[in-house]
């Protein structure tokens, strides 16, 4: 492996709530960042009143340790390792304007939890197609961590996934605070996948929740999820050939981020599903939420993709079948409860 990351320079790609988050992280330990901002009236806020105007702004920062910019030709050009953490349905317009060798030589850390919709794609398969990027120059950040207990620098775990671990390792050091624990695995595409599945299942618990359902049932309804996402993910290896290894689906990246995407009140997914369940249309929900519920596209990529892999997830599949045909909440819950063990 080519780099030595402690000298390297940080980016990120995306203002939201978790970019945003992982700029805090990031120059809570010093670091000077390059970071994507689309909007040029955020810029100025950021510069003049030192939080962003829009997400997290009980984060503050030290403005001179930000290098910010509309053009993410200029950010990815000024940053060895580039952090992307943008939602997975518009990370492609976000890096539209790169040319094909723009990352060639840069190491990318995925921060996105999500399948881009247009291709049906994980991160890493997409930059392979378009930059050329070798998985072995692909990491990526995910756990059970929301952006708000960042900002309130509540105890939480990130777990940075590589085919080397060494420099996953490496990576991971630089995210690690008082406030933030890190971990390492190489189960890359397990990982994202994972990440996947409990948007889901945590936009499917709060349309429970939507339904009245209580606190008893729903405890079923999330072990069955989280059965169905370890024989999804063992699947995959088998499917895609991957290496074949002892993977723990208890730790926090898998069952972890499952339950805290379930139960918090923090979970976007959550309260979408909720206004699903409370007889909202889901383009009233996507306009009251105002912001990105990965688990509604996501749910569509899952059911494409299962075409091929076909493993037995009815949850996710009526969960699917909600969102995108018709199918009423409380029939397809009704449908769940008769699955559900």
């Amino acid at each position: 492996m080519f780099l030595y990351v402690c000298c390297m320079q940080f980016g990120i790609i995306g203002s939201g709530s978790w970019a945003t988050a992982l700029a805090k992280i990031l120059t809570d330990n010093s670091h000077i960042i390059h970071w994507w901002i689309r909007d040029t009236n955020s810029i100025n806020h950021i510069q003049q009143r030192h939080h962003n105007p829009h997400y997290l702004n009980s984060a503050y920062f030290d403005p001179a340790l930000l290098r910010m910019s509309t053009n993410v030709n200029e950010v990815v050009q000024h940053c060895d390792v580039v952090v992307m953490a943008v939602p997975s349905a518009y990370i492609a317009d976000a890096l539209k304007t790169l040319s094909k060798d723009a990352l060639e030589n840069k190491v990318i850390v995925s921060a996105i939890k999500g399948i881009l919709p247009e291709t049906n794609q994980l991160l890493n398969e997409y930059l392979a197609d378009h930059f050329n990027i070798s998985i072995n120059n692909y990491f990526t950040l995910l756990g059970p961590c929301h952006a708000e207990e960042v900002a309130a620098e509540k105890l939480s775990y990130l777990t940075f996934s590589g085919l080397n671990e060494t420099v996953a390792k490496e990576i991971a050091s630089h995210f690690k605070t008082q406030y933030m624990n890190t971990v390492t695995n190489h189960d890359i595409n397990g990982v994202q996948y994972a990440a996947v599945l409990k948007n889901i299942y945590a936009l499917g618990a709060g349309i429970a929740h939507g339904l009245e359902y209580g606190d008893n049932f729903l405890s079923v309804y999330i072990a069955n999820s989280a059965d169905e996402m370890v024989k999804f993910s063992r699947k995959v290896i088998h499917d895609f050939s991957l290496e074949n290894q002892s993977i723990n689906y208890a730790a926090s990246v898998y069952l972890g981020d499952l339950l805290v995407t379930c139960y918090s009140l923090y979970s976007r997914n959550r309260m979408f599903g909720n206004m699903i369940g409370k007889g909202y249309s889901v383009k009233a929900a996507q306009l009251e939420l105002n912001m990105v519920a990965e688990g509604y596209n996501a749910s569509r990529c899952i059911f494409k993709t299962n075409d091929t892999l076909k493993a037995d997830i009815p949850i996710a599949t009526t969960i699917y079948e909600i969102l995108w045909e018709s199918l009423s909440p409380e029939t397809g819950f009704k449908k769940i409860e008769s699955l559900l063990q």
